[in-house]
């Protein structure tokens, strides 16, 4: 029965937290005010879309997922740079933008919104489209030359790290 209850309030407590730290983190003061309306947001979010969620995501690895977080984010920090170099110091004639094809092992649909996510987070890159099989994500790169290498860079240094979070 108190489980019951307890679902009811918190249907996604990972999320309220999240929510709750990316709202102190938004309005970079923490007050009490702030951490109720951190926590009421954190409540209620989760409260409002859980009709929307039927299977919650098993994250099996959660430090592994926290690996992941700081990997994605310091791969955002070195595109940056990388990017920047591109677009100051190369000129259009030289730089090889391309359409790449992924295949995916990855079955979860969380693992492969993620993965799309990463990929267009990270400057230079940008997840088109999932084909209608979910088994190959279009990518387009700013600047390749080797179009296989990263396809492998991809499957291996975000691909893989999310089959061992999520499946």
């Amino acid at each position: 029965m108190l489980n019951r209850i307890l679902n009811r309030i918190f249907p996604h407590p990972q999320l309220t937290f999240f929510l709750l730290f990316i709202w102190l983190l938004l309005v970079n003061t923490v007050t009490v005010g702030n951490v109720v309306l951190g926590l009421v947001l954190g409540l209620a979010i989760p409260a409002i879309t859980q009709p929307f969620w039927p299977n919650r995501p098993k994250v099996r690895r959660p430090l592994k997922a926290a690996a992941y977080i700081l990997l994605v984010l310091w791969d955002i920090c070195v595109a940056n740079w990388t990017v920047a170099k591109i677009i100051l110091f190369k000129s259009n004639a030289n730089t090889h933008s391309r359409w790449i094809t992924v295949p995916l092992d990855v079955t979860s649909p969380e693992a492969i919104t993620i993965l799309a996510g990463t990929i267009t987070m990270t400057p230079g890159t940008l997840t088109a489209m999932l084909s209608a099989d979910a088994r190959h994500l279009l990518v387009h790169c700013l600047d390749v030359d080797d179009p296989d290498a990263v396809r492998d860079e991809i499957k291996s240094r975000y691909e893989r790290r999310l089959m061992e979070i999520f499946e």
